[in-house]
Formats: structure tokens, sequence, C-alpha cells
């Protein structure tokens, strides 16, 4: 029974992880770009999920209800959402504090946050109640031992979440735009020199990483059917928590570090449930006390 339980948590960890790891990867890239932690990017997960909420009742009439069509639209139009916002921002309120005290961009960050979240809770038909977000993708059990089954959701979550990270890791070693922010994350300053409108770059970052967190948004509404304006805080914070015990601004260390914190939360939680959610911040105060800059992380002298 034991070791089937245990398969069973690895299965809801890795679902979890799959989700903070599409979060934590904008973290990550906008930190190795820009050097900024974005508080505002749980946001950006929240306004995926209002958006993949909204396409279900746009488009149900003439999609006949749930399937995969609704899925595969209330997808793009989560990520093309949360990512217009990202851009956005970054344009309104990051790029003219870019060469200021980087105490200015944070806290311009938490501010933004707080921003978009009471915004959203003044709009007269999103309001700040719950709302239970509707079946786009029925789930259906399948049987992996005796007593362990998976959901169809959590093979969807991890399958997209793959996906999008594979996109990512192609674009970022095989393309130009991924030489530019490989280039420009190194030394902006030669990326200049060399031709490199960082600039657009930063703004790509943005995009993509605002992206990311709108389709984790969409994910999370599917798995945990509920929905409402400060929904991104504690993912946002523990996705955060996951770039930091990665090394943030590294890639493949955000999703290493939000499958672990995905699978040591789901165990901590099925022991309890207050414990589940404290155990990212234990994590985050021994990562910080014994090894600072993460997992797959490198020295650094940057100074916030």
């Amino acid at each position: 029974m034991g070791s089937i339980f245990n398969l069973q948590q690895v299965v809801n960890g890795l679902q979890l992880g799959s989700i903070y790891a599409l979060i934590a990867l904008g973290y990550t890239m906008v930190y190795g770009i820009v050097r900024l932690i974005n508080f505002a990017h749980g946001d950006f997960f929240m306004i995926g999920a209002y958006a993949a909420y909204g396409a279900f009742f746009l488009f149900n009439a003439v999609l006949g209800g749930s399937g995969l069509p609704m899925a595969g639209i209330a997808l793009v139009l989560a990520m093309a959402a949360s990512g217009g916002v990202a851009l956005l921002t970054n344009r309104l309120a990051y790029k003219p504090l870019r060469y200021k005290p980087k105490l200015s961009s944070l806290i311009t960050a938490i501010g933004v946050s707080m921003l978009i979240e009471y915004l959203f809770s003044a709009i007269p038909f999103i309001g700040p109640s719950f709302r239970a977000f509707p079946d786009i993708l029925p789930s259906r059990p399948i049987q992996i031992g005796p007593n362990a089954t998976i959901s169809t959701h959590a093979l969807i979550d991890i399958g997209v979440a793959a996906v999008l990270m594979i996109g990512l890791t192609v674009l970022v070693r095989h393309t130009a735009l991924g030489k530019a922010m490989r280039a420009v994350s190194q030394d902006k300053d030669a990326a200049k020199l060399m031709g490199i409108d960082v600039e657009k770059v930063i703004a790509w970052t943005f995009l993509i990483g605002g992206s990311f967190a709108g389709a984790a948004g969409l994910l999370a509404g599917m798995t945990y059917p509920r929905i409402f304006p400060f929904m991104g805080i504690l993912p946002g914070l523990k996705a955060f928590i996951a770039a930091v015990l990665g090394g943030i601004g590294n890639i493949p260390g955000a999703v290493l570090g939000a499958y672990i914190m995905g699978v040591a939360e789901t165990f901590a939680t099925a022991y309890n449930s207050l414990l589940g959610e404290g155990i990212a911040f234990a994590i985050l105060i021994v990562v910080l006390l014994v090894r600072p800059r993460g997992i797959l992380g490198e020295k650094s002298a940057d100074k916030i």
C-alpha cells in the first residue's frame, strides 16, 4: 500500500510541478535577461485562467460544448491574453525604469501586481468572488496500479508543459532570437555593439514568459476548477521559490526546482494540508541558508 500511495503522490506532484514550471520559466527568463524579479508574473497566470474562462462562454455555442477544439482555443487565447498583458506591462511600467536603481523596478513590480488584482476585482462581470471553472475538457481516471490512478487532466498538464518547455529549449538553443537572448543575458552592452536590438529581445522575453504563465492558468483552472482575481499570489510565490531553488536565471534549473516543489508539496499535503502550504517557504529558507544560488545556479555579484 505504501509504495502505491507514494506512486500516486509522485504523479500528483509531477502534475502540480508542471504548472509551477510554466510559471517559474517566466520568472527565470525575465531575471536572466533584465535582472528583474517580476512579482506581477503570478497575475499573468490569473489572467490566463480568466481568458480561458471567457473563451469557453464565447465559443461554447459555436463549438457545441467541451472537447479538444474548445481546449485548443482556450489555450491559445489564454497564452495570447497573458503574453499581451506581460508585453504591455514591460512597455508601460518596466521600460521607463530600465536604467534606474533595481529597487525601483522591484517596488514597481509589486505595485503592478496589486493594480492588476484589484482592477480585476473591480470589473463588474468578474468581481472578487470565486467562480467555478467550466469543464472545458472532461477528465477520466486511468488505472496505473491496484489503488493508484492518473487522471487525463494530469496527462494533459504534464504533456502541455513538456511540449512548451521543449519548444522553449529549441527556441533558445537553435534560433536567432534564442542566440540574441543568450547574448543579452551575458552582456547587454556587448550585444548592442553587435547590432542586437536589446529592447526587442526583452519584449520577446516578457511575451514568451507571460504566455507560458497564461497556459499554466488554463491548466490550473481545469485541474483545480475555481478561479478568482487573487489566485495568482500563492502559485506565483511558489513558482518564484522553485526558480530560486533551481537557480534563478537558469532555465533547466527553474524546471527542476518546479518539479521538486510540486512533489514536495504533494507529499507534505498528504501528511498535513497546512504543512503542504508552508513547505515551499521552508524550502526557500533552507536554500538561502545552504546554497543561495540554487541547485544549478552560478555565483553572481549582482546587488538589488
